[in-house]
């Protein structure tokens, strides 16, 4: 594809590889049946619900602080790359419809799900049929890679390399065959959907690149706010400071508390055992417990609704159909959520485009609503994680309190 760029070359030098990607993408869609990628392109998704599609409603939806933020990124710099790469597109002559933002955030949200890795260029590779694979998060469960020594034995007259079943990744491209290889870790029956890992990603990762989430992701981390210091009496980043999906605070988390809860005096002495991750004593252990317990109570508290009104709001979504129209819909749903369908924000955003006929005006709706369906799961399993870490804790300060 990149071929036909090469008269642009000095655009070409201010654009990052996946901005030069979207626009080979868009300019052999341009092409239209004449692309030899045409077959391909058919089956492609027609939208995507990544994060950089995400309008302020959605956005807004997802109600959590870093959460909004990262959608909020995620759309701005979109934008930027659409901008910095919009003279190419237009010297490339591509279709008016090709030229706008929402064919650049569909061509992003193709390469950005789609995309594999490949050595000689960082933008990745779109593979036909390769992509197809649904994805499953990966674990440290040795059973994940279960009877792929007994495969080997029983294949062993195969000659395969014994390489192909202690690997860690499910595919890769090897030079020595020149071709993107995938490898299934485990036995799979006839009728039996075969899963991909890509990575390990948190849900809110997940819906930033592939639009998706999973319901019982085993690499889900939630965070909560915490003082400036607390961050500056950890020797770790950030982003290790978090809560696990089942609801216990992380390694790194503990060993910051446990720090910040001793006097100012004793820190120094007692350090390494907080940095080791060893409890420094009951009473420190209890308060620390306490103070997150608190601290998420309180989270959950702030947010505009619960637990049991994100779960009745999923199960309404689920329903839409059911109804005769996008109108009926909201009403019920106004009458039971009131500030979440104030003003009918739904209608507005959904028919807020001129020059939409009714048809692309409902496709539309559609597409809103999956994604707004999404930041509503996103923060309903955010405060399930909050709420067990809650359980957790109080599980913990009860099991010391009676030793």
């Amino acid at each position: 594809m990149k071929l036909c760029l090469l008269h642009s070359k000095p655009i070409l030098l201010t654009l990052l590889p996946r901005q030069v990607f979207t626009v080979c993408l868009l300019y052999e869609i341009n092409k239209g049946k004449s692309s030899p990628w045409h077959p391909y392109f058919l089956h492609l998704p027609r939208s995507y619900s990544i994060l950089a599609a995400f309008g302020e409603l959605e956005t807004q939806a997802l109600q959590v602080d870093y959460a909004i933020w990262a959608a909020q990124k995620a759309v701005a710099k979109a934008k930027y790359e659409w901008e910095q790469a919009f003279t190419l597109m237009k010297e490339l002559k591509l279709k008016p419809p090709l030229l706008t933002f929402r064919a650049w955030i569909w061509a992003t949200g193709t390469i950005s799900s789609r995309t594999l890795h490949i050595p000689w260029d960082e933008a990745g590779c779109l593979c036909p049929v390769g992509d197809l694979f649904n994805y499953a998060a990966p674990t440290e469960d040795p059973d994940s890679f279960e009877n792929v020594e007994n495969w080997q034995n029983e294949h062993a007259k195969d000659d395969l390399d014994i390489h192909h079943s202690q690997r860690l990744t499910d595919g890769g491209y090897e030079e020595d065959v020149a071709a993107y290889c995938f490898y299934a870790k485990k036995n799979y029956n006839v009728g039996e959907q075969v899963l991909l890992s890509y990575g390990t990603y948190t849900n809110l990762e997940l819906l930033e690149y592939y639009g998706f989430l999973l319901e019982d992701n085993p690499n889900e981390k939630v965070f909560i706010p915490l003082d400036l210091d607390m961050y500056s009496l950890s020797c770790w980043p950030k982003e290790s400071l978090y809560i696990h999906q089942n609801g216990r605070p992380s390694f790194a988390l503990m060993c910051a508390l446990r720090l910040w809860a001793t006097p100012l005096q004793q820190r120094k002495s007692i350090g390494h055992l907080a940095y080791s991750g060893c409890p420094i004593s009951k009473g420190n252990e209890i308060y620390v417990m306490k103070w997150i317990g608190k601290k998420c109570d309180a989270l959950l508290k702030e947010i505009p609704t619960s637990v049991e009104e994100d779960k009745s709001l999923v199960h309404l979504m689920d329903k839409m159909e059911e109804y005769e129209n996008l109108g009926e819909w909201v009403k019920k749903a106004s009458a039971v959520f009131g500030g979440e369908f104030g003003d009918n924000n739904i209608l507005k955003a959904a028919y807020g485009v001129e020059g939409d006929d009714e048809l692309t005006s409902l496709v539309r709706t559609k597409m809103l609503i999956d994604r707004w369906k999404l930041a509503v799961q996103w923060r309903l399993m955010y405060k399930t994680v909050v709420a067990r870490c809650i359980s957790y804790c109080t599980d913990i300060v009860n099991s010391l309190s009676t030793q």
